[in-house]
C-alpha cells in the first residue's frame, strides 16, 4: 500500500509539473516583493534564486537577466546571495507621483529554459517629504465691511508622499479676528480657509499677521509654515465669479505650441479698480506651469510646449481670479489630452541564437524579442511579422513577447546567413511600423562528402618518364565549410604486378598533383590504373573515390629484332641461303622475319637491301621482307653471294638492325660441294693433316654411332639433335683449315631434309646423297639457331678434296 500511494503521488507530481509547463506559454509567472523607497544600493529586495528554484550561482551566468522596458535599471541580481537587489536610490515620488500603490513591474528571463518570469516590486512610501507651500509669503486683502463668518482661501501645501505621510492637517497662529476652517474635497485635499471671526476695523489694525503651519501625519512628523498678511481694504463687497466651476477641454497631443486650449471668464459686479479682474494659475505645480500659459487679463489658457500623451495623458489645476479689491474666485480646469498615433512600435531583441547549426530539429528557437508601442487603445496595438519564408516561423509567446524559431531544417550549403526582417506594426490610423534586421548564422556540419568534377580520370604520359615527373592533378570539392571542407588526397592500396602501386606513383595530400616514383616501360605495362580517395577533416570524416587511368604512350626505344635468318655469328653472316641456277626472276629466296617491341608506328618495319656483292640480282620486299631474285640467273653469276639486309622502324627517330646474308647459287647441294672442291685454298706448311683428319673422322664416328642409338631408344624431341650436331661439330674443328673446304650455311637446307653424308678415303671430292629437297619450309626459328647447332657455328667448315686418306662416316639428320 505504501509504495501504490508513493506511485499516487509521484503520477500527481508529474501531472502538475506538465499543467506548469502548459501554463508557461499562457503567461509568465508573476513575484510580488516589496521594498522602502530611499534605500541605499544593495538593499535585498528578496531571495528571489528561492523563488525561481535556481542555485545562486546560476545568477552569474548570462543566461539569467532583468528584461525591463524603462531605460534605468532598479534592481539588480546579486550572485552572492542569490536575492534582488537594488541598484541605487529608488525615490517613490519620482516613479509614481501620487499613485499608490506604487508598482513596479519588469520580467526576469531564463534563457536555458526559455522562461519569463514576471516580477512585481511596490516602491513603499516612507516619510521623507514635508508639506512645502508655494509662496512662504502670502498676502489676503479684507474689505473692512467683510461681515463675520466671510471666509478667505489660503494657500495650500503640497507632500508629495501618500498615505499618512501626506498632509493631514493645518493650524492658524491664535487671532481673535481669524479662525481657521478646513474643507474636505471630492477627492480628499484638505483646503484652509480663513474664517473672519469679528469685524475689522482699518483705522484701528490695518494689517495682521497670521502663521499657518501644515503638518503631515508621518513618523516623525514633518511640517512648514507661510506667512500670511492680512491688509484691510476699504470697502469692496463683491468678489470675482467664474462663468463656471469646472472647465474640461479635450485635445490631441500633438498640438502644435501657442494653441488656445479655453478661455475663462470672471465677472465682479464692482466697478473700477474693484472690478477688475486679474487671472492667474492658483494650484498647478511645476511641470504643469511649464506646459500652459494663462493670460493674466484676457484669461486665454494656451499651450505652451508640445504635449506627450504618454507622459501625462490628464492635467488638474486651478486658476484663481482676483479683483482689485483682493477679492478672489477660483474654478478647476481639467485637460484631457488624447493620444495620437505619434510613436512606432519598439522591437527589443532579448535573445539572439546565432550561429544555429543545420542540423538543428524545427521548431528550435532561435530569437526572442519584445514588440511594445507607448500609444495607447488601437495605436499601442502591435502586429508583428517576418517576410514569407518557409525556413522559418514566428509565433507570440508571452504577452507582447515573440519567439521566432525555424520550421524545417536548415542547410549551409544553400544559405549559410539569412538577413531576416522583423516588422512591427501598429493598428493605429494611419498605422506606423518599425523594422528590425536579423542577421543568422548557420553553423556547419560535416553533412557533405568531397566530390570530383568527373566521375574518371584518363591520363596520357610518354614512356621513359623521369622519375618525380608530375602526372596528373585531382581536385575535389567541399561544400562545408573550414575544417569540413579541408580536402586530402591519398591513393588507395593496389598492386601493380605483384608490387604495391606506392612504389609506382605518389600523391601530394594537400594539392592532389600526382608524381611518378619510377620511369615506365610502355612494354612492361600499357597502363596504371588506381583510385584516389579525397577525405575531409571533418568529425567524421567524408569521403568519396575517383577511377584514375594513366596510360603510357609508347616511344621508339626498342630497335627491330631480327628473328629469322638467325642471329648473326662473329663474322655476321647467318647461314647459307639457297638459290637454284634455273631460278627465274622473282624467285623466292628467303625472308627476313623482323619484330619490333614498340607498337603503332614505332613498331612499323620496312626492308631494305643495304649492300649486295652483285648489284641487281636480288631485291627485298619493302613491308614483307622477302628476299626475290630480280632476274634470271645466268651461269656467270657467282656462287656465293652476300646480301646486307636493314630493318628499320618509322619511330622519331627511327632505330634499324641489318642482316648479312649468304645466298648458294647452285641446283642441289652437291654442286655447291662441286664448285666449292675446284677452290683451291692455301696450304700451312706447318699441319699435320692426317692426324687432325683421323682425329676428327673417329670423334665424329662414335659420337654419329652415340647419337643413333640414343635416338633410336629415347625418341627424344627436336632439341636433342641439335645437341648431338654441336658435338659433331666440335670434333671436326681440329682439322687444318688449310684441307676444310667452306659449307657454311647450309643449315637452311640440310634441317629439312633425312640426309646421308659420307667421305670416302680414296676420292679426291667429298660426295653427298640427298633425296629431292622440300622447299616448303626454308626459315630457321630462332630457337633452334640460338642452340649452337653444327650448321650454325661461325667457324667455316672445311672438308679435304685431294689425296688425304679419309674415313668414310655417314650422317642421317631427322627432320627438325
Amino acid at each position: 500500500m505504501a509504495a501504490e500511494t508513493r506511485c499516487g503521488h509521484c503520477g500527481r507530481l508529474v501531472l502538475l509539473c506538465a499543467l506548469l509547463g502548459m501554463l508557461w506559454e499562457a503567461r509568465a509567472r508573476q513575484i510580488r516583493y516589496s521594498v522602502p523607497e530611499e534605500t541605499e544600493k544593495g538593499y535585498i529586495v528578496g531571495n528571489i534564486s528561492k523563488d525561481l528554484g535556481l542555485e545562486p550561482r546560476e545568477l552569474a551566468e548570462p543566461a539569467v537577466r532583468i528584461i525591463s522596458k524603462g531605460k534605468t535599471q532598479l534592481f539588480s541580481l546579486s550572485t552572492r546571495s542569490g536575492s534582488l537587489v537594488t541598484a541605487g536610490r529608488i525615490d517613490r515620488e519620482e516613479l509614481c507621483t501620487q499613485s499608490a500603490p506604487c508598482l513596479l513591474s519588469f520580467k526576469v528571463l531564463v534563457e536555458d529554459r526559455v522562461i519569463l518570469y514576471g516580477v512585481e516590486v511596490e516602491v513603499l512610501d516612507i516619510n521623507d517629504n514635508a508639506p512645502k507651500f508655494e509662496a512662504e509669503n502670502l498676502v489676503v486683502k479684507i474689505s473692512e465691511i467683510a461681515a463675520p463668518g466671510a471666509r478667505y482661501p489660503l494657500p495650500e501645501a503640497v507632500d508629495p508622499d501618500v498615505g499618512m505621510n501626506s498632509l493631514q492637517s493645518y493650524q492658524l497662529s491664535p487671532n481673535r479676528h481669524f479662525s481657521l476652517h478646513l474643507q474636505t474635497g471630492d477627492d480628499g485635499t484638505i483646503n484652509p480657509e480663513l474664517v473672519l471671526e469679528h469685524t475689522l476695523d482699518r483705522e484701528e489694525e490695518p494689517i495682521h499677521h497670521l502663521v499657518l503651519t501644515a503638518s503631515d501625519g508621518g513618523d516623525p512628523r514633518r511640517s512648514s509654515t507661510a506667512l500670511i498678511q492680512v491688509t484691510v481694504l476699504d470697502t469692496n463687497d463683491n468678489a470675482p465669479v467664474f462663468d463656471q466651476p469646472v472647465y474640461r477641454v479635450k485635445v490631441l497631443e500633438n498640438v502644435a505650441p501657442g494653441t488656445l486650449l479655453l478661455t475663462v471668464r470672471a465677472s465682479d459686479p464692482d466697478e473700477g479698480a474693484n472690478g477688475k479682474v486679474a487671472y492667474k494659475f492658483r494650484k498647478v505645480n511645476e511641470k504643469q506651469s511649464l506646459l500652459f500659459h494663462l493670460h493674466e487679463n484676457t484669461g486665454e489658457m494656451t499651450v505652451a510646449k508640445s504635449l506627450d500623451y504618454e507622459e501625462c495623458p490628464l492635467y488638474e489645476m486651478e486658476i484663481q481670479a482676483e479683483d482689485g479689491g483682493g477679492l478672489k474666485g477660483r474654478a478647476k480646469v481639467v485637460i484631457m489630452v488624447e493620444d495620437v498615433n505619434d510613436n512606432r512600435p519598439e522591437v527589443t531583441i532579448t535573445s539572439l541564437f546565432s550561429p544555429v547549426r543545420e542540423d538543428a530539429p524545427p521548431g528550435t528557437v532561435i530569437v526572442l524579442f519584445n514588440a511594445h508601442d507607448q500609444d495607447s487603445g488601437k495605436n499601442g496595438q502591435v502586429v508583428c511579422s517576418v517576410p514569407e519564408n518557409p525556413s522559418f516561423k514566428l509565433e507570440n509567446s508571452v504577452d507582447d513577447y515573440y519567439r521566432l524559431s525555424t520550421a524545417q531544417t536548415l542547410d549551409r550549403e544553400k544559405a549559410s546567413s539569412y538577413n531576416i526582417t522583423v516588422t512591427a506594426t501598429d493598428r493605429g490610423t494611419p498605422s506606423m511600423s518599425t523594422e528590425v534586421h536579423i542577421t543568422l548564422y548557420v553553423a556547419d556540419i560535416n553533412d557533405n562528402p568531397p566530390a570530383f568534377s568527373q566521375t574518371s580520370y584518363s591520363v596520357y604520359l610518354p614512356e621513359n618518364n623521369p622519375r618525380g615527373t608530375s602526372i596528373f592533378s585531382v581536385t575535389a570539392h567541399d561544400p562545408d565549410d573550414s575544417e569540413n571542407a579541408k580536402v586530402t588526397y591519398a591513393l588507395v592500396e593496389n598492386t601493380i604486378q605483384g608490387a604495391p602501386l606506392s612504389s609506382y606513383v605518389s600523391i601530394n595530400s594537400n594539392t592532389g598533383v600526382l608524381y611518378a616514383l619510377q620511369s615506365f616501360d610502355y612494354e612492361q605495362f600499357q597502363d596504371l590504373q588506381m583510385q584516389v580517395r579525397a577525405n575531409d577533416n571533418g568529425h567524421p570524416p567524408l569521403s568519396s573515390n575517383v577511377s584514375l587511368t594513366v596510360f603510357l604512350l609508347d616511344q621508339n626505344d626498342n630497335a627491330p629484332k631480327i628473328l629469322y635468318p638467325s642471329f648473326p655469328t662473329d663474322d655476321g653472316s647467318t647461314g647459307v641461303e639457297l638459290a637454284p641456277r634455273s631460278a627465274e626472276a622473282g624467285y623466292l629466296v628467303t625472308k627476313v622475319v623482323a619484330v619490333d617491341k614498340d607498337s603503332g608506328q614505332n613498331a612499323w618495319l620496312s626492308y631494305r637491301l643495304l649492300k649486295a656483292s652483285e648489284p641487281g640480282l636480288f631485291t627485298v620486299g619493302l613491308r614483307s621482307g622477302e628476299v626475290r631474285t630480280a632476274r634470271a640467273l645466268l651461269e656467270r653469276d657467282a656462287l656465293k653471294q652476300s646480301l646486307v639486309v636493314a630493318v628499320q622502324d618509322h619511330g622519331q627517330p627511327p632505330l634499324s638492325a641489318t642482316i648479312t646474308l649468304t645466298v648458294a647459287v647452285a641446283d642441289s647441294i652437291p654442286d655447291i660441294l662441286a664448285d666449292l672442291g675446284s677452290i683451291n685454298t692455301p696450304v700451312d706448311p706447318d699441319s699435320d693433316i692426317t692426324l687432325y683428319l683421323v682425329v676428327a673422322v673417329a670423334v665424329v664416328s662414335c659420337i654419329f654411332l652415340g647419337f643413333v642409338l640414343v635416338l633410336l631408344a629415347l625418341r627424344l624431341r627436336r632439341w636433342h639433335a641439335s645437341h648431338l650436331l654441336q658435338a659433331t661439330t666440335s670434333g671436326l674443328t681440329g682439322v687444318p683449315p688449310s684441307h676444310i673446304v667452306d659449307v657454311h650455311g647450309v643449315q637452311a637446307f640440310l634441317q629439312t631434309y633425312s640426309r646421308e653424308f659420307s667421305l670416302t678415303p680414296d676420292s679426291g671430292k667429298s660426295h653427298l646423297i640427298f633425296p629431292q629437297p622440300n622447299y616448303a619450309d626454308t626459315l630457321i626459328s630462332q630457337e633452334s639457331c640460338g642452340k649452337s647447332e653444327p650448321l650454325c657455328n661461325p667457324v667455316e667448315s672445311k672438308f679435304p678434296i685431294d689425296d688425304t686418306p679419309l674415313v668414310p662416316v655417314s650422317f642421317v639428320f631427322p627432320y627438325l
